[in-house]
């Protein structure tokens, strides 16, 4: 279609760094580029001498799949596509809403499964004989396994919503259920039985953490999709608040872990299970977005790289997501040495987490309407930096007369406004680098958040004071740290727009939405 600029193209003018790659044209091409896959190449014409060789992936997760007329660049060659014909219309289906509640369902299981025995630390070291920093080490191998599978996840999530859905589902069943094996294999359990088993939900995590922004893709338009990406990305620590606040009751002393570790399974089968019934993708696309060709993965990488806006919100997400993370695994060990018990402990966490999602449930449909993402963040990271801070002194107000109220309050706090920013941060990832598929960008977020959680768990362990300090184990050099880290990563996204850079920030999946319907409408008149 003349006339129109594609985003595909103006994501590729932004990086300069692909000066020798841009000269390349079709026209002019040498015996030896014939050894180009068509099939993986898109043509953009910029002028009458100047054509862009751009990497594209075929579709192939919307069968039957369409593109609009003039959407597809000329000679993509993207298989499975066929132009939608003269006033066929973009429609959302009910069927949705099943996907996206089963993809809920597994966040909530996945997370309540990664503190299984983080709100009982103490009675399960006293099961399987050890200590509570081995036990930490239950959380902490849970996280370093999303690195691990990181690239099997992108791969695989680049294909579809289903197949990264269907993965999670089966690891998340073979993994509770050889933790209970473990746990039942003698009368201390076999710790070695269940760290395997919780490597293996490990594994689970990323295949459902990071599919949200990609299932919002395929079927949502741009009205539903930031409120999409919150119900099922924020399930995630909701099922850790229902870990740290059900466990601690379920959970009296040693003995209990192991009938513990069953309720835990049986609950994990009833989520998984329907996920393998999950349609693939709607029978014709939602938006034109969700149906542009995306960039393949090796022209992804290359591109985000060298992409400032994409760094200066990767960082502190992945900072917060892992501060998150060590907070939330932390907590009880955090808490206890003050003199709060397991179910005030608890509590707590739920706090932290409730909270959050109440806060997000109201913020998500503004930012929908809105399309505010740079408000929100600059308003959300200083506040959560703040929180981080302000929490060091809270745990000891209880032994001046404070009573639970300041860690409460701080919990609340932090909540609400790291749930505001989670959502808001992975689709304004999605927006900024469209047509780059979300699988990318979502996978090294979260990836990026689990290994710095791992990290930060690791590294909290070792400043544990010791027996002969006031309070006795006590972790505040451990929130210190937290605090400095927190801090140092605010003026990143404080950053974004400046220096001449505001038409980075252009929300190029709405553009291209927006792009679409005018020339719809165009064609119409």
């Amino acid at each position: 279609m003349t006339g129109r600029v594609h985003v595909w193209q103006e994501l590729k003018e932004d990086e300069v760094g692909f000066d020798a790659e841009k000269k390349k044209t079709l026209k002019g091409a040498s015996s030896s580029d014939n050894e180009i896959d068509n099939s993986d190449v898109a043509v953009v014409k910029r002028g009458s001498t100047d054509e862009v060789l751009i990497e594209m992936d075929s579709i192939t997760d919307a069968p039957p799949a369409f593109v609009a007329p003039g959407d597809t660049p000329e000679g993509c060659g993207c298989s499975g596509m066929t132009a939608a014909p003269a006033g066929v219309e973009y429609k959302v289906y009910k069927r949705r809403w099943f996907g996206l509640v089963q993809l809920t369902l597994l966040n909530i299981i996945v997370s309540w499964d990664w503190l299984t025995f983080s709100p009982v630390a103490g009675h399960a070291a006293r099961y399987f004989n050890t200590n509570e920093t081995t036990i930490n080490w239950l959380s902490t191998a849970f996280l370093f396994a999303f690195t691990f599978i990181t690239p099997v996840v992108i791969y695989v999530l680049h294909m579809g919503p289903k197949p990264s859905i269907v993965t999670a589902a089966a690891l998340i069943l073979l993994g509770n259920w050889i933790r209970f094996v473990g746990s039942r294999a003698s009368s201390e359990g076999q710790f070695g039985v269940v760290m395997f088993g919780q490597i293996l939900t490990g594994l689970a995590q990323p295949f459902v953490l990071a599919a949200p922004t990609r299932y919002s893709d395929i079927w949502f338009t741009n009205r539903g999709r930031v409120a999409a990406t919150a119900l099922t990305s924020l399930a995630n620590p909701f099922g850790a608040a229902l870990g740290q606040l059900i466990i601690p009751f379920w959970v009296k002393g040693p003995d209990d872990i192991s009938k513990m570790v069953l309720y835990v399974s049986i609950i994990s089968t009833i989520c998984a299970v329907p996920a393998f019934l999950i349609p693939a993708a709607p029978p014709t696309p939602v938006a034109p977005s969700g149906d542009t060709p995306k960039m393949s993965l090796r022209a992804s990488a290359r591109i985000l790289f060298g992409h400032v806006e994409f760094w200066l919100l990767f960082l502190p997400f992945a900072v917060y997501v892992g501060l998150f993370n060590s907070i939330s695994s932390l907590l009880n060990q955090v808490m206890l040495p003050h003199g709060y018990n397991d179910e005030e402990a608890g509590i707590a966490g739920a706090m932290l987490i409730v909270v959050g999602l109440v806060t997000s449930a109201v913020t998500s449909p503004l930012i929908d309407r809105t399309k505010s993402y740079l408000l929100a963040v600059r308003v959300a990271v200083p506040l959560i930096a703040l929180s981080y801070l302000v929490f060091v002194w809270m745990p000891g107000t209880r032994a001046g007369g404070g009573g639970v109220a300041g860690p409460y309050v701080v919990m609340a706090l932090l909540g609400s406004s790291s749930f505001s920013l989670v959502p808001v941060v992975v689709e304004y990832l999605v927006e900024l680098t469209h047509p780059i598929s979300p699988s990318v960008t979502s996978t090294l977020a979260w990836s990026g958040g689990q290994v710095l959680g791992g990290i930060f768990i690791v590294v909290s362990g070792a400043l544990k004071a010791g027996p002969e300090a006031d309070p006795p184990r006590n972790m505040k050099n451990a929130l210190i740290f937290h605090a400095v880290v927190g801090l140092a990563v605010v003026p990143l996204p404080l950053c974004l727009g400046l220096f001449g850079r505001g038409e980075k920030l252009r929300l190029r999946r709405v553009q291209s939405d927006e792009e679409e319907r005018n020339g719809r409408d165009e064609e119409g008149k």
